[in-house]
């Protein structure tokens, strides 16, 4: 049978020891919108790929569709072609019977200087044709990594959108009994796998957040009995303190370029008003000046605009302002309370804590306060941060004895557990890494 690949052509090197090589792939014919109201999984056929990793790798990439919501991995049972070579062009009236959309091949093998080399063909089955083919090098560390860029690459031709499987959340291991919670700052992939601690639990941390140059956090501790708030360099370990902040209850949030954080400070008049602070110099600008409660700021993609709660109109409400303090102005006005409002990475949304009737709701709205929409209620569920594509959000659940990690899509309908060894909550979702 003729084979219908094309020529590779090395595009990219890219970090942790990893490089590409990408096909140019034929015009695809197939696509799924998921900007409809109502998604229908696209069924999709992924065999074993070949070599001694084959098997563990494409297992990743089909737990990765499949956790989208988006994808409806095919039984290996219903196959009919046995994928012997998957270099070649597979018989595509054998996936039509099974009512397969999009099917995968791929293979594995070891380089002569260690290295892994991955690679996958996506075919559209209906379309009689190969739609993209890449080729990963990667050392042994990297195994996984290889498997979420495919499961990316894979997403993002199919939808149009970028994937958010090669990513990283920080957040707050909690184990011990409920009145002496140990509490570390913990790192893992998106999945819940390569769990790293990054501090020993001896002293109290909370609410991480991701800088945008993904290799930088701010987290508060009490390590000294009060609140400080420090710059966690993720890879060296490399710590720097940002400042002791009395009062505070939350870390800061990093700025779109990294340059800057904002957070709420209680000052002296007793008052809690926003300020940025600029990492470099140290220096502070304080953006509002209420005799509310103002807090929980978080920036727009392109830093020109902040979202934050006030009780300034007798319960707190979410409200935006220029990133210079200017203009603000209530955009929710729903019953209940919203907590920290967090900007969607589109630019699009605002995601939400919503505590009313004796629950907390995981919702979203418009900038302009428009269009809210709950995805998810339960007992005690709070903190949503959002994946990088703005498709995907993740929030923490207090569940028999303590938190749980829970992702949830824009559609509500796609609710999953986060895996985790101890209870967990706080989570912060990385950008795509590089």
């Amino acid at each position: 049978m003729k084979s219908i690949l094309k020529p590779l052509l090395m595009v990219a090197a890219m970090a942790m020891g990893m490089n590409a090589v990408v096909t140019l792939p034929a015009r695809a014919t197939l696509e799924l919108n998921v900007n409809k109201g109502n998604v229908e999984p696209m069924p999709i056929a992924i065999p074993d790929f070949q070599g001694g990793l084959g098997a563990q790798i494409s297992e990743i990439v089909t737990a990765d569709l499949k956790r989208s919501g988006l994808f409806a991995p095919i039984d290996k049972n219903a196959f009919i072609e046995k994928i012997a070579n998957p270099d070649a062009q597979p018989r595509f009236d054998d996936w039509k019977v099974i009512n397969a959309q999009a099917l995968v091949t791929g293979s594995v093998s070891k380089e002569a200087d260690g290295r892994i080399r991955a690679q996958y063909r996506l075919w559209d089955i209906f379309g009689n044709q190969q739609i993209a083919g890449e080729q990963f090098f990667a050392n042994d560390a990297n195994q996984r990594r290889v498997a979420h860029i495919i499961a990316d690459a894979i997403y993002e031709k199919l939808t149009g959108e970028k994937g958010y499987f090669d990513t990283r959340v920080v957040f707050i291991d909690e184990s011990g009994a409920k009145n002496a919670r140990k509490k570390r700052l913990a790192i893992m992939d998106q999945d819940g796998a390569n769990v790293r601690y990054l501090s020993d639990g001896r002293s109290i941390v909370l609410t991480p957040r991701f800088s945008p140059n993904r290799q930088e956090i701010t987290y508060m501790s009490y390590e000294s009995g009060q609140p400080r708030v420090y710059l966690l360099q993720i890879e060296t370990g490399q710590r720097e303190l940002v400042g002791n902040f009395p009062g505070m209850t939350f870390a800061p949030r990093f700025s779109p370029d990294g340059q800057k954080v904002i957070m709420s400070l209680l000052r002296d008049d007793g008052n809690s008003n926003i300020f940025a602070m600029d990492l470099r110099s140290r220096s502070t600008t304080r953006l509002t000046n209420s005799t509310a409660i103002d807090t929980s700021p978080s920036y727009s993609p392109d830093g020109s605009k902040v979202v934050f709660t006030s009780d300034r109109g007798g319960r707190a409400q979410i409200y935006v302002m220029g990133a210079d303090g200017s203009g603000q102005t209530r955009i929710s006005f729903g019953d209940g309370v919203y907590s920290p409002p967090v900007w969607a990475p589109r630019g699009d949304l605002v995601a939400f804590t919503k505590q009313t009737g004796g629950e907390f709701q995981i919702g979203v709205m418009k900038t302009d306060g428009s269009g809210e929409r709950i995805l998810s209620s339960g007992f005690q569920q709070e903190g949503p941060t959002w994946a990088p594509n703005g498709r995907v959000l993740m929030f923490f659940r207090d569940s028999a004895g303590g938190p749980k990690l829970v992702s949830v899509d824009l559609t509500g309908r796609n609710e999953q557990s986060i895996p985790t060894a101890n209870f967990a909550s706080d989570p912060a979702w990385s950008p795509l890494l590089e």
